[in-house]
């Protein structure tokens, strides 16, 4: 496979990445009144907002935290969600010999201080739904080494999920492998060869952080307040 050159990326900007994506999805699959759609990170929020109201469906975050290495700060060595689910790269933590018992402490330490302040910020204090029964779509911008979305898929098993699919623009092909082994179905325009970065394969991908995931959860949560007011009328 030809990797792209710099000056020819794949996408303009995450809305033609957007449409991409919708383009794969099998939409009549999804026209259900139990289909949820989670972004599992601050980009990937963006695209599940733009997929909920394209099905038509219940959006929400899943929110993670990583965990770095002792010895490098900017590795990340496993993930923790904030049901607690924690995922290890075992790869890594052999290779620098990393205890468990930090990991652990890291990720109390990651859900107390951090995901514990994201839950009030975004929801009021009110954790992630029950998925019993419901069709999961996880999303993201993009799937690198994959340790997110493996994440985010244990959590949606521990919450009851009936069936789990994920949904992104682009990932690593060697990722895509794995990950298709542990959930029903993956939606993907692009499966990358040596991947290289997210912003590499964009032309434009302008910043999409706290305050722009505030506005869409709090837009989804009065839309939801309507739809009961107007049914209980």
């Amino acid at each position: 496979m030809i990797v792209k050159e710099k000056n020819d990326p794949i996408f303009k900007d995450r809305e033609e990445a957007t449409q991409k994506l919708i383009a794969e999805l099998p939409l009549k699959i999804f026209n259900v009144d139990n289909v949820i759609v989670l972004g599992i990170s601050e980009g990937g929020v963006y695209f599940a907002d733009q997929l909920a109201k394209k099905i038509g469906c219940r959006m929400d975050i899943l929110l993670t935290e990583p965990i770095y290495s002792l010895i490098n700060s900017e590795l990340i060595i496993a993930m923790v969600s904030e049901t607690e689910e924690i995922v290890m790269h075992k790869a890594l933590i052999d290779a620098f010999d990393i205890s468990k018992d930090y990991i652990y402490s890291e990720a109390h330490r990651k859900y107390s201080e951090n995901i514990l302040g994201h839950i009030h910020k975004y929801r009021h204090g009110e954790l992630l739904e029950d998925l019993d029964e419901k069709y999961v779509i996880l999303t993201d911008e993009c799937v690198e080494t994959g340790l997110t979305m493996m994440t985010a898929v244990k959590t949606a098993i521990s919450l009851g999920a009936k069936n789990i699919f994920i949904a992104t623009p682009i990932l690593d092909q060697v990722v895509y492998e794995n990950l298709v082994t542990i959930c029903d179905n993956i939606f993907c325009p692009h499966k990358i060869d040596d991947y290289i970065s997210r912003e590499y394969y964009y032309e434009s991908l302008e910043p999409f952080g706290f305050d722009d995931i505030e506005k869409i959860m709090k837009e989804r949560k009065n839309n939801e307040r309507t739809k009961h007011s107007n049914k209980l009328q």
